[in-house]
């Protein structure tokens, strides 16, 4: 492979994985991109012009995304709407990307017989209960709760269906809950994060006992490059890197490392169908390709990432009104 086709790299871990590509390959990125709210050039800053260029423009777009998988060798694809609550505010959109967008992709690498590694996440298997020794693995069948884990399910099924039927060279990862450099400051650690740089009580759903499973975008990102050089065609991938933690454990973990007391958060109405725990089992990631992740305890990298926000407020800075107004008239 010369050429990578990065749908959604101006998003969160999509601009991670290209700054990960030109830093740890000699591969070129065309970037597609939106640049809705949750994409940001910004995020692309620095990266060489002679190996990375970025076209705007919609996944759904067929002629578009044609025309670019005819020029790129293979795919990752990023690109989703993926915010929850916006998913029960307005589903629509997650159709149109998620959905649409994925058969655009799909019906184009198999014109061209491209390559294709397809992103995914945990929520598509539902939710554990709090005291359930199991986690989510390849063999989990789905089960999602909202808007955007269903079309997120669809898309890993449509994929499934073209490489059965169709013969695409495809793979898929489903990944927890990615934190780090260049989230969107909607999302839940860059929230608090900011908020307490500017000095206000962070936010917690509830009680604060939903449970994630965190991983640092790094991580994620190195355990794709891996798949997309040494996985086997049809197959899916669990990520994750053991990272389980309780909402109520990260707001206190960020208020210990920002040196605030403990206990400085603010309880705010609970997310309706709020999932209760994702847990990962990443052994087949782990056993047949050999990946392991960088991070092997979430508070270096959550420390990592709080520097990160401190360091770049002019990155998010112009967007932090609007957020927190919006998830104030939601009671949030």
């Amino acid at each position: 492979m010369r050429k990578l086709l990065v749908t959604g790299g101006a998003g969160f871990i999509g601009s991670n994985f290209v700054h990960q590509v030109v830093n740890d390959t000699d591969l070129d990125v065309v970037v597609l991109d939106k640049l809705t709210y949750a994409g940001n050039r910004a995020s692309l800053d620095g990266l060489p012009e002679d190996r990375v260029s970025l076209v705007v423009g919609d996944v759904a777009d067929e002629e578009l995304v044609d025309s670019l998988v005819q020029q790129t060798d293979a795919v990752v694809h990023f690109a989703a709407e993926s915010h929850n609550d916006n998913s029960l505010r307005n589903p629509r959109p997650f159709l149109d990307t998620n959905i649409i967008g994925t058969y655009a992709i799909l019906e184009a690498v198999r014109k061209h017989g491209k390559r294709l590694h397809h992103i995914s996440t945990d929520e598509v298997y539902g939710d554990l209960e709090l005291d359930d020794p199991e986690r989510f693995s390849e063999r989990t069948p789905y089960n999602p709760s909202s808007p955007y884990s269903s079309t997120k399910a669809g898309s890993d099924l449509l994929v499934r269906a073209w490489v059965r039927s169709f013969g695409v060279e495809a793979t898929i990862s489903n990944c927890s809950n990615n934190f780090g450099p260049r989230q969107h400051i909607e999302k839940f650690i860059p929230r608090q994060i900011t908020n307490l740089i500017d000095g206000v009580r962070p936010k917690l759903y509830g009680a604060g006992q939903n449970v994630r499973d965190w991983i640092h975008v790094d991580d994620h990102n190195a355990a794709v490059l891996l798949i997309l050089d040494k996985g086997v065609s049809g197959e899916t991938y669990l990520i994750g890197a053991d990272g389980e933690k309780n909402n109520k454990e990260v707001v206190e973990l960020i208020l210990e490392l920002m040196g605030e007391a403990d206990g400085g958060y603010e309880h705010v109405n609970d997310r309706p169908g709020h999932d209760l725990r994702y847990a990962i089992d990443a052994s087949k990631l782990r056993s047949e390709l050999g990946w392991t992740p960088r991070y092997s305890d979430f508070e270096s990298g959550l420390a990592a990432t709080i520097e990160w926000y401190r360091a770049n407020e002019a990155w998010w800075r112009a967007e932090k009104a609007a957020v927190e107004a919006a998830y104030a008239a939601q009671g949030q």
